[in-house]
């Protein structure tokens, strides 16, 4: 049996290097050095510096193509260095379209550094695909997607977007922090990169930070090793660790998670203090039926909008089960206030204009049970 044969359930256990090849341990040592033995200068061995390369690492670059289905994976020291990474592939003059309610560290990093480098943006509605045609110039390289989206969880259409990609020649890169691998995988629908913030529901603990990149071809791969090397932006062998361990239970917390998730947000739908609640899996939603198509489960992460601002962060002071904190994707359940966190850097006006308001909250549903949490929440709002 191969790993192309099994399960994704059992892939999460098993998949990469699921022993140590030079003891038969059950989980990859920490490699902690930062240079390897030579004696003939003429004829490298597989490792020579950290930077280039670690067996941690690569223990853990070789899981995570494995479970998105790409040729190669790349262990980051943060999500933002994976961005950084595959966005770099372009050049000055070159103009990207992205989802118009992206991670409010993708649109800093856009609106700043790489626009000060000459990379020009188009913020779309990506659930609009007739928008994004209409927005691709003679400079378009590269679409930039995000479904589910954060915060607002809107859903774009994978296939739409691939086409408009394969029409005009563009490299399609995604997030996939919040799906992950286990219900949703990109590259099997033609995606060029898929990224993750292994912060969040890979690693599943809260207690490292660390980003991922796999592509679909070799030459991608090759060029994204090159910039990975060239900046130093590796992850740690005692970080790479914690994420390979934190994939093993990837499949059994997130489907306790959405399963909590999908009763949270049916409970606080009704709640006459929200004004509404956006989650993939409410039959309210827009974009359920096509999330349904693409992708195995509406997630863990909700957003519900309040009255305003001060009501919001009286809510936020006032739960006890959850953790008033940025992130998402712990085992604990992670309340957070896009408009000072997540998405600060982007001005009020431009968060107005996407439906992000002063009393949206952002819910990342942890492992308690969801009857706890219901109740944290409800005594939050009853006050």
């Amino acid at each position: 049996m191969t790993h192309k044969d099994i399960n994704p359930r059992t892939k999460t256990i098993h998949c990469g290097q699921d022993r140590d090849p030079f003891t038969g341990a059950s989980s990859m040592p920490i490699y902690q050095g930062s240079t390897f033995a030579q004696p003939d200068p003429d004829h490298p061995g597989v490792y020579d510096y950290g930077r280039s390369g670690n067996p941690t690492r690569e223990a853990l670059e070789s899981a995570i193509a494995e479970l998105e289905g790409g040729v190669r994976g790349f262990a980051f020291a943060s999500g933002m260095a994976a961005i950084t990474a595959s966005l770099l592939l372009l050049k000055p003059g070159d103009h990207v379209i992205a989802a118009e309610d992206i991670y409010g560290g993708s649109y800093r990093i856009l609106t700043t550094l790489f626009k000060q480098w000459g990379l020009e943006t188009s913020f779309i509605d990506m659930t609009r695909p007739d928008l994004v045609e209409a927005a691709v110039r003679p400079q378009t390289r590269a679409l930039f997607v995000e479904t589910p989206s954060n915060p607002l969880l809107k859903i774009t259409d994978l296939e739409a977007m691939g086409l408009i990609a394969r029409k005009h020649q563009l490299l399609t890169i995604i997030d996939n922090t919040f799906p992950t691998p286990w219900l949703q995988r990109p590259i099997e629908r033609g995606f060029d990169i898929v990224l993750h913030s292994a912060t969040k529901f890979l690693g599943g603990h809260s207690d490292c930070v660390a980003g991922l990149a796999v592509t679909r071809t070799d030459d991608l791969a090759r060029r994204i090793k090159g910039i990975q090397n060239i900046t130093g932006s590796v992850l740690g062998p005692q970080d790479s660790w914690l994420i390979l361990r934190g994939i093993r239970t990837l499949a059994v917390r997130m489907d306790a998670q959405q399963r909590s998730a999908q009763a949270v947000a049916e409970a606080l739908s009704s709640w006459p203090g929200i004004n509404k609640v956006f989650y993939p899996g409410l039959a309210a939603h827009p974009g359920r039926e096509l999330n349904e198509r693409q992708s195995s489960g509406a997630g863990a992460v909700l957003s519900f909008e309040l009255k305003d601002g001060f009501v919001a962060r009286q809510v936020l002071s006032r739960v006890k089960l959850c953790l008033p904190a940025v992130s998402l994707g712990g085992v604990e359940s992670i309340l957070s206030y896009p408009a000072k966190m997540s998405h600060a850097a982007m001005p009020p006006e431009e968060r107005k204009l996407r439906g992000i308001t002063d009393g949206l909250l952002r819910l990342s549903v942890g492992l308690e049970d969801p009857k706890d949490l219901l109740e944290d929440l409800l005594q939050a709002l009853h006050k």
